[in-house]
């Protein structure tokens, strides 16, 4: 039997006494995509930053590759990918290509010139999102989901086996979003990488993910998301704490 990329057992956690996660039980397994979904205030962002390390477990347990958090080490196999696009500096001096490069700084450290195999590490993982023909581009002159493409680059220069995305589709145009979500299957399914990508869009990310979580203080639902589907408008609403339908995308 896998070995989970990430088992949480009876998870609770607190801010000032209100409980923001109450008993969170969930396992990804290698290589699954898989899509946290929820409304505003749900727990999300907290249960992010627990499996982080950004904050202390006060209740129940977390485990990464199998190990428990409190002693977990190989921090290498993780990368994040916050909502960058919303609020990145467009004045910052660096093309792509460098962007990029800082991923791999963990590793190699700063002072370090980049050789050979690093470049073409750099330009794999920027070939893997389509952003290689802008490799010389300043990073700034991209627009919202070109730029989403080079972090995330950055975070797979690296060769994660975990990553982890917070609402990456933020500042990313309706047009592009699908595109963007094909993108990020391929990358589950053509390099094997394990995904957790946090999202408000049920409706377009059921369509991509093989595993559906809906956390709402508790993890309500955590299965097929195309059984989820067949949930009634009541049990959503229920989930949700305010009326919602059900709205399947077709690709």
């Amino acid at each position: 039997m896998e070995t989970p990329v990430l088992r949480i057992n009876s998870l609770n956690y607190k801010y000032d006494q209100q409980n923001v996660l109450e008993n969170i039980d969930m396992d990804i397994k290698p290589g699954a995509f898989a899509g946290l979904v929820g409304p505003n205030g749900s727990g999300k962002t907290t249960l992010i930053k627990l499996i982080l390390g950004l904050h202390r477990i006060q209740s129940g347990n977390i485990e990464l590759f199998g190990t428990p958090i409190q002693k977990f080490k190989d921090w290498h196999k993780i990368s994040f990918v916050s909502q960058k696009a919303n609020t990145f500096n467009r004045g910052f001096p660096a093309t792509v290509f460098e962007v990029v490069a800082m991923g791999l700084f963990g590793k190699m450290g700063y002072f370090r010139f980049l050789n050979k195999q690093h470049k073409q590490k750099i330009e794999q993982a920027l070939e893997s999102v389509g952003m290689l023909p802008y490799k010389n581009r300043n990073i700034g002159d991209l627009s919202g989901g070109q730029q989403q493409r080079v972090f995330i680059a950055r975070s797979l220069v690296s060769d994660p086996e975990f990553l982890i995305l917070d609402e990456p589709t933020v500042g990313v145009d309706t047009e592009n979003v699908d595109r963007f979500y094909h993108m990020l299957s391929s990358l589950n399914k053509e390099r094997g990488i394990t995904l957790l990508l946090v999202s408000h869009d049920i409706g377009t990310i059921t369509s991509y993910v093989t595993d559906l979580l809906c956390l709402n203080k508790t993890l309500h639902y955590h299965g097929d998301p195309g059984e989820f589907h067949q949930k009634s408008d009541k049990e959503l609403s229920e989930f949700y704490g305010h009326s919602m339908h059900s709205i399947s995308h077709n690709h």
